[in-house]
């Protein structure tokens, strides 16, 4: 038995999952704020659909998934379930400075025997993680997420992005000191905002350090 939800099939297991990983979520939100208590009725559109929709861009033959800035497990612990069926060889890294929300993703992972590590510290001073796949959702501009994407990912590796209304203003300001290649594509829950797939990051050479 199987179901489709956020843009793809998935099989019995993975949605339970998924509901176990809701409900975790939803246990935890009023102790340490893992998502907003006014979106805790709309998790699942809001951020487990939303998140799952990332999974759609991903190269079917990656090994090493990195998450930055995971927070409450949007798209870091999502991606893991998805691809524990999917990938079954692939492991994910999230890194989370916070000791609470790291807490939390230790024990989602833990429970829903997830093929996950998580780092609780700063994504700056983690070791480069090499990563076939670096992702982020809600962390902060494009600007900002380069470089700390470029410490993570693998030359040929892809960085997978959701970004809100303001993702063209960013990229500008992103292209004035990097180079990439860039393709955006529609988010099911929110018009306005994209996907941003990015590959072949690098500092613009004509901008001098």
């Amino acid at each position: 038995m199987s179901g489709k939800i956020g843009g793809q099939n998935v099989s019995r297991e993975t949605i339970a999952d998924l509901q176990a990983f809701a409900a975790l979520v939803e246990k935890w939100t009023p102790r340490i704020n893992l998502i907003s208590r006014a979106s805790v009725p709309e998790l699942w559109n809001r951020h487990i659909i939303d998140s799952m929709q990332l999974y759609l861009l991903a190269p079917a033959d990656y090994q090493t998934w990195v998450d930055l800035g995971s927070g409450g497990g949007f798209p870091g612990i999502v991606m893991a379930i998805i691809g524990k069926a999917e990938q079954p060889n692939a492991h994910f890294t999230l890194i989370e400075s916070d000791q609470r929300k790291s807490s939390f993703l230790r024990t989602a992972s833990r429970e829903l025997s997830l093929p996950v590590t998580v780092i609780a510290d700063r994504i700056e001073e983690v070791v480069p993680q090499n990563a076939d796949i670096v992702s982020a959702r809600a962390l902060t501009s494009v600007s900002g997420l380069l470089p700390l994407i470029h410490r993570h990912l693998q030359p040929d590796g892809v960085a997978l992005l959701h970004k809100g209304q303001r993702y063209e203003a960013e990229l500008a300001e992103a292209r004035q000191s990097w180079q990439f290649d860039l393709e955006a594509s529609p988010s099911l829950t929110d018009s306005a905002a994209r996907l941003l797939t990015l590959k072949r990051i690098h500092r613009d050479p004509s901008i001098s350090s």
